[in-house]
């Protein structure tokens, strides 16, 4: 399969005007610099979304997980009413969904050196952009940053590092992950991006992996709450992760409690079956929203007011079943209640 044309078309299906995609939607790509991980500059791109005609001042960052880019968040080739994006610009929210380094249209680096404070610092510089108003023209007051999986490791950090954003989403993400689970599926679910079909044609290094064709059903989905359309348009979008990056996004921006350094309200939520960060194996109980804080809250200060959902019946990419509105619904609520978004 060629790749570069597939993901172009794919993608561009993502970044339709509003009259040919959605109502209510004004939706554009933009890229900003930041940081390379050995310095230089490198670029972030991203799909800006707006309500139509409107001009918010507050704005979410949206950070995708391992293996995913922005499609995560707007996923081409499926209804609308999976798509966070522009589900929250008909509801009169503005989001700014980039790829990682390393993922999609942004800058793809060697993977030895992007390691989470890499990570960390690309977010922090894009954070900066939308405050300056170097991101569709308009400076965003209050900025939100929300990730999901590996992307809420790195979120975490950022929050706690640079102590610059108004709150934060974690989505995906438990501070116990199942490590069994883990462990046997990045040994039959992942291999290296030079190996894979699709991705083969990125000439990426030995330490960018990516998913096993057909794997991502079973690592991502509770299938009976999902579509196949959707986990189709998943395999058709996924992308690479830097496993050097990975790994420490996962001990110290996951098992180690760097977010008892965010300062600000945050919001965690999950699939409640969620094979990899919740169950026996992850000890952690994801059947309602408050078991999961009481596991969960030793890991923040008082300041975050922690707030946790628990979304019944889906697996861990959460935002790609068929009852995602309701975790939408439930983020929405948390960030006008203490936020006032």
């Amino acid at each position: 399969m060629k790749l570069l044309p597939v993901l172009a078309a794919v993608l561009a299906m993502s970044s339709l005007t509003p009259a040919a995609h959605a109502a209510g939607a004004d939706c554009t790509i933009t890229t900003v610099p930041v940081s390379g991980p050995l310095g230089g500059t490198a670029t972030i791109s991203g799909q800006l979304c707006t309500p139509a005609g409107a001009n918010p001042r507050s704005i979410q960052l949206l950070v995708h997980g391992g293996t995913y880019n922005r499609a995560y968040w707007d996923l081409p080739g499926v209804p609308e009413s999976y798509s966070y994006q522009r589900n929250m610009a008909r509801e009169g929210r503005a989001t700014f969904a980039v790829d990682r380094l390393g993922a999609g249209a942004s800058s793809h680096p060697a993977s030895l050196p992007l390691l989470i404070s890499a990570e960390a610092r690309s977010m922090h510089e894009v954070v900066q952009h939308l405050r300056a108003g170097r991101v569709g023209g308009t400076a965003y007051e209050k900025v939100v940053i929300v990730g999901h999986s590996v992307g809420s490791g790195i979120v975490a950090a950022e929050a706690a590092t640079y102590r610059d954003v108004d709150g934060v989403v974690l989505s995906g993400m438990t501070h116990l992950p199942a490590v069994p689970v883990l462990a046997l599926g990045a040994a039959l679910g992942l291999q290296p991006v030079f190996l894979d079909d699709l991705l083969a044609r990125l000439g990426s290094d030995p330490l960018y992996f990516t998913t096993r064709p057909g794997a991502r059903s079973a690592l991502f989905y509770a299938m009976d709450a999902a579509d196949q359309l959707v986990v189709d348009a998943d395999e058709l979008t996924k992308d690479q992760v830097s496993v050097p990056g990975m790994g420490t996004v996962a001990v110290f921006g996951i098992v180690l409690p760097s977010t008892h350094g965010i300062d600000v309200p945050v919001f965690q939520a999950v699939g409640s079956r969620d094979a990899l960060f919740c169950g026996l194996l992850a000890l952690r109980d994801c059947s309602n929203a408050a078991s999961l804080r009481a596991q969960e809250a030793l890991y923040y200060r008082p300041q975050a007011q922690l707030r946790t959902y628990v979304l019944p019946g889906a697996g861990h990419s959460l935002a790609l079943h068929r009852n995602a509105e309701d975790y939408r619904d439930a983020t929405r609520s948390w960030l006008s209640s203490t936020l006032g978004m």
